[in-house]
């Protein structure tokens, strides 16, 4: 079941934080495997089952804001080194992220309020086993978490108030895109795809506007995405911004309609072959997590 609806929170909680993200989308719910046993030869000829509750799954999908983009980030990559102060500041620092090749990552709780329910749900002990993050024309930038645990879900009965991050939303047309040390300005959209099932498996598709005699190289030594708010009123050294990189990228697929008479629009599917960070920047220096 997909929810979607003002009324309805979602709340991500760690060692550090706990506080609400806002969402377009999710579908977290209890999986539920059924245990069977076939009917006896002799008898009635019914088969008994069980139901049994498996834990959590489902996804959520995320606008990026200023004040939730590094502990996203943070949970869909898997490390993080120590904040460092970014010169000529007092107070803002900056944190490298790393994409970890291992499904037992940060575990988090996750509390589901929704406007139809009289009660909170509490999932423990979730982590993310795979991701998108994604940047689509004239859209804010979105990430879509897949989450997994094996904890049964709780009624959550703290009704404290929960901390909402009120920050702005990161937006498309405010990103650009560095391939090899150069700006690309052809580039209108990207889907970077993660599984960490049996080991990472990252994939990008970079959507563009083909120019004539001119397109992206087959192999990329190193793609840059730089996203920045709108709004100039942060004065601090380079609050208000995250980039993500990702190195050696090959062409699996080119997805080009070569039928279209006029400009083409159309992706380019890459294997992620190298290492993929990000850095993102916090005006404390407390541990993401």
């Amino acid at each position: 079941m997909r929810v979607q609806g003002k009324d309805c929170t979602i709340v991500i909680k760690t060692s550090h934080h706990k506080f609400e993200i806002p969402y377009s989308e999710e579908t977290i719910r209890e999986e539920v495997a059924v245990l069977q046993e076939e009917a006896a030869i002799e008898g009635d000829g019914q088969r008994k089952a069980i139901v049994k509750k498996n834990g959590v799954t489902g996804c959520i999908v995320t606008p990026l804001t200023i004040d939730t983009v590094p502990l996203l980030l943070y949970l869909a990559f898997g490390f993080a080194e120590k904040p460092i102060n970014v010169s000529q500041t007092r107070n803002v620092y900056s944190s490298k992220l790393y994409l970890l090749p291992l499904e037992d990552t940060e575990y988090f709780d996750l509390i589901q309020d929704r406007s139809n329910n009289k009660e909170r749900r509490l999932y423990e002990l979730c982590r993310v086993k795979s991701f998108e993050f994604r940047i689509e024309n004239d859209e804010a930038i979105k990430l879509k978490l897949d989450v997994c645990g094996e904890r049964s879900a709780i009624t959550y009965l703290n009704t404290d108030d929960i901390e909402k991050p009120t920050g702005e939303r990161f937006k498309s047309d405010c990103v650009s895109y560095w391939i090899n040390g150069k700006e690309n300005h052809f580039i209108y959209g990207i889907t970077l795809s993660v599984k960490k099932t049996g080991g990472t498996k990252t994939e990008i598709w970079i959507k563009r506007i083909l120019p004539k005699n001119k397109d992206l190289p087959e192999c990329i030594d190193e793609l840059i995405i730089n996203a920045r708010l709108l709004i100039t009123k942060y004065e601090y050294s380079n609050y208000g911004l995250f980039s993500i990189n990702l190195k050696n990228l090959v062409l699996i697929s080119d997805e080009t309609n070569i039928n279209s008479c006029d400009t083409v629009i159309d992706p380019l599917r890459y294997y992620v072959s190298g290492s993929v960070s990000a850095d993102v920047y916090t005006v404390n220096d407390k541990d993401i997590p």
